[in-house]
């Protein structure tokens, strides 16, 4: 038996439903639906869609507009910063050009963010670094999983910088890192990431040496954006 959604999961559903399609091009030539249409659509309460146009208005992907409805905002509004519009991008037809503009942040954010780990990471901070790299090296042998051991380790450097900036940009950096991190290896030919060139960053920050930390970490994202410049390159049609 089907559970019942409550209005909540509803609405929520609806988030999903509607930004998928947003995203995916379906209103590029069509009028967006009314409140009622939605309503009847989804068989939910004009203050369930309603809500959920209000999410989807925050994000910058819809805007309202006095005797004009509701409409689709051009892809330049869209909040790239919102986790959910980031996914919603990257799952649709697959972008590189998106991921290297993704790939650049991370080069502005988390050397940063490495440096800082260093000077001022507590304890338990440096025991989840450090419990990153542990469960990495134990993918390698087959007993972890590669994907989410990886993205905890850069995760738990944002989280030991210090700085509520960085912190605040953890599930950015963890749902672009899903693709991130599974296409580069697609292009290395590798299944796993480079677990010494991470070791070597933690190494640093655990040793306190801020200049070491987020010189290795810039490596580390560089030598991924090199590589996603150069398939690009690769791929793009000589004229």
């Amino acid at each position: 038996m089907r559970a019942r959604l409550t209005p909540t999961n509803l609405t929520q559903s609806i988030v999903q439903d509607l930004g998928i399609e947003i995203v995916t091009g379906k209103y590029r030539d069509q009028v967006f639906p009314k409140e009622v249409e939605l309503s009847q659509r989804y068989n939910a309460a004009r203050t369930v869609t309603r809500e959920a146009v209000k999410m989807l208005t925050s994000k910058g992907l819809l805007s309202a507009r006095p005797r004009q409805g509701t409409r689709v905002e051009p892809e330049d509004h869209w909040n790239l910063l919102d986790p959910e519009v980031l996914r919603w991008l990257l799952e649709r037809n697959f972008s590189l050009g998106l991921l290297i503009e993704f790939t650049q942040i991370r080069l502005s954010v988390e050397p940063g963010a490495a440096c800082l780990a260093a000077k001022v990471a507590t304890g338990e901070q440096r025991a989840a670094i450090n419990r990153a790299i542990g469960r990495m090296f134990a993918a390698e042998r087959g007993e972890d999983d590669a994907l989410t051991s990886d993205i905890d380790f850069h995760v738990a450097v944002l989280e030991a910088s210090g700085n509520r900036f960085y912190r605040q940009m953890r599930e950015m950096i963890e749902t672009a890192l899903r693709f991130s991190i599974r296409k580069t290896n697609d292009f290395k030919g590798v299944r796993l990431a480079s677990v010494v060139d991470h070791k070597r960053v933690a190494d640093a920050i655990l040793a306190g040496d801020s200049a070491e930390a987020e010189t290795r970490m810039r490596d580390l994202i560089q030598g991924a954006l090199d590589l996603m410049v150069k398939v690009q390159a690769d791929q793009t049609p000589q004229r």
